[in-house]
């Protein structure tokens, strides 16, 4: 099953005294770039989370917001900053009355803002568990929204590489007149050029069979088809690799544009043409893809 590198997760938890919730956000990154935000208190944890992360999360541009709220706002290890409390409320109320509002809990305002409470000391044991539990809470949701948008993502690949399939098909059905026209077309122009009366036809016979084999794309079908089977075989595997992905993706192109330089048939070069545009989806969409 494959997951979006995109997603999205939130996750709390409290224990009656205190409550933490995480928020968890990401963007499609070739690694993982993570941006973690977490209070003073419980800066010691950030070693453990960035571990975490990087097992739980894996690849993509990663924004991890953890924020901290306290049932009692005096809880142990909680000191108030009172300059700055009534340097806050002094401020908020000059600024309602410049509005005309008239507001009652500036007070409760003021005490919320930032750096007003601080917390000291470290978070002992049981106030990192509640932070551990909100993150893992966070991260279930977050994963369950990349395996939904992943399930997107696999529809239409599986979609795309099945048209590149039918493409192919179409040209093995034209396939068939194409070396007959090019046999004809290549007698013609040597009865033009040098007449028919002129020309050793057991040389002419070696020569077009040498120019024939060079024409033929039985290996290039049999390459192309094997490589979609497989990406198709790999798209419902059990793990998601968009890397894995991406490189048979490189491997079909390949053969795409043997397949058309080889071809010398307008109406087989028409098909690339349709088989590339479907293949640039592909790319386009694995972008997108843990």
């Amino acid at each position: 099953m494959i997951k979006s590198m995109t997603g999205y997760g939130i996750g709390s938890a409290d224990n009656g005294t205190v409550k933490y919730t995480v928020e968890i956000k990401s963007l499609n990154s070739k690694f993982l770039e993570l941006n973690l935000r977490l209070p003073k208190a419980v800066s010691d944890k950030e070693l453990f989370l960035r571990g975490e992360c990087s097992k739980l999360i894996e690849r993509g541009k990663v924004n991890i917001n953890i924020s901290t709220e306290y049932v009692d706002q005096t809880a142990k290890g909680a000191s108030i900053n009172a300059e700055l409390l009534k340097a806050y409320y002094v401020q908020l109320q000059e600024i309602a009355t410049q509005l005309g509002d008239s507001k009652t809990n500036l007070f409760e305002q003021a005490l919320n803002m930032p750096e007003v409470i601080s917390h000291d000391d470290e978070v002992d044991e049981e106030e990192g568990n509640v932070l551990t539990s909100a993150f893992y809470a966070a991260v279930e949701k977050f994963n369950t929204f990349r395996k939904d948008e992943g399930n997107v993502l696999k529809q239409d690949l599986q979609h795309r590489v099945e048209l590149i399939l039918s493409h192919l098909t179409e040209v093995e059905s034209v396939e068939g007149s194409r070396i007959p026209l090019i046999r004809e077309r290549i007698n013609q122009y040597m009865e033009e050029a040098v007449g028919k009366e002129n020309v050793d036809m057991n040389r002419f016979e070696q020569e077009l069979v040498f120019y024939i084999e060079k024409l033929d794309i039985t290996e290039e079908k049999v390459r192309l088809r094997s490589h979609c089977n497989y990406f198709i075989d790999a798209l419902n595997g059990a793990d998601s690799n968009g890397k894995k992905l991406g490189f048979i993706s490189q491997e079909m192109g390949r053969e795409i544009n043997t397949l058309g330089s080889k071809a010398n048939n307008a109406q087989i070069q028409q098909i690339v043409v349709k088989m590339k545009d479907e293949l640039e989806k592909v790319k386009e969409q694995l972008l997108n893809v843990l």
